[in-house]
């Protein structure tokens, strides 16, 4: 998929569920829009439940209904008079050409286009998709079933497909999330060996565990975390380390 105006695609995927694609796909998308100027679109592929959908409608429902939502909203419209980034449905076979029908009439043009896929390369299109991506993220957990089931999946996408010039991968990095102080350093240290040992690249920022994680979009007093129309507050992302996350994925986009 190519278009006259470059453009960056990016997907958060793994084979496992519950390791944070969707999350970390809003949280990259609202800050990279609202916080720094990207235009940005997302395109929700995770056929059949569409979760980001649901999210985005959950937020809509959220900023009418809570006070606090709906003065956050206004002042972020007041101050950088743009609209909501659009969330496109597809399935992840049709997902290149939903994009290329929307690009037709879009303006402004997106500079990133997340796609959030389901987590299992069987589904039919998902391979295609990944492979038309520039950079792919992959969060990874101190579980052995989690840590086996994305190397294997990652070691496909670099070892086959960029090896046979069959994508348009720029690069694809992993990064441990849910870390737990309590763990021990050696764990990550052993299944760091086996992660270089794929040939395969790991981010220097971890993401600390904690439970703002876990909350849909929640308002937590006045600041916020995880939405679709709102950045994640500064104070929560650096309590997770969410900030030195995006100033690292910035420097892998070359932005």
């Amino acid at each position: 998929m190519e278009t006259q105006t470059k453009m960056i695609r990016v997907a958060f995927s793994s084979q496992k569920g519950g390791v944070g694609k969707s999350t970390f796909t809003v949280l990259a998308a609202s800050i990279l829009h609202y916080r720094l100027g990207y235009n940005v679109v997302i395109v929700d592929c995770d056929f059949p439940q569409h979760s980001l959908m649901q999210f985005r409608e959950r937020d809509l429902k959220a900023v009418m209904e809570n006070e606090n939502y709906k003065k956050m909203a206004h002042r972020q419209f007041s101050e950088i008079n743009k609209k909501a980034y659009p969330v496109l449905q597809s399935s992840p076979e049709a997902a290149l050409e939903q994009v290329e029908r929307y690009l037709a009439g879009a303006v402004p043009m997106p500079d990133i286009i997340f796609f959030d896929l389901p987590g299992t390369v069987n589904t039919p299109g998902v391979l295609t998709t990944l492979a038309a991506m520039h950079y792919i993220f992959a969060p990874l957990s101190a579980d052995r079933m989690v840590l086996e089931s994305t190397l294997s999946f990652l070691h496909v996408l670099s070892a086959v497909l960029m090896a046979g010039g069959h994508t348009q991968i720029q690069a694809i990095r992993l990064f441990w999330n849910q870390v737990d102080k309590r763990e021990k350093s050696m764990l990550y240290a052993i299944y760091g060996a086996t992660v270089a040992a794929l040939g395969l690249e790991v981010m220097r920022t971890s993401i600390a565990d904690s439970k703002r994680f876990r909350k849909e979009g929640e308002a937590e007093g006045k600041a916020i975390f995880r939405s679709t129309l709102l950045p994640a507050d500064k104070k929560l992302m650096e309590g997770c380390r969410l900030d030195l996350f995006m100033d690292e994925f910035l420097r892998i986009l070359n932005l």
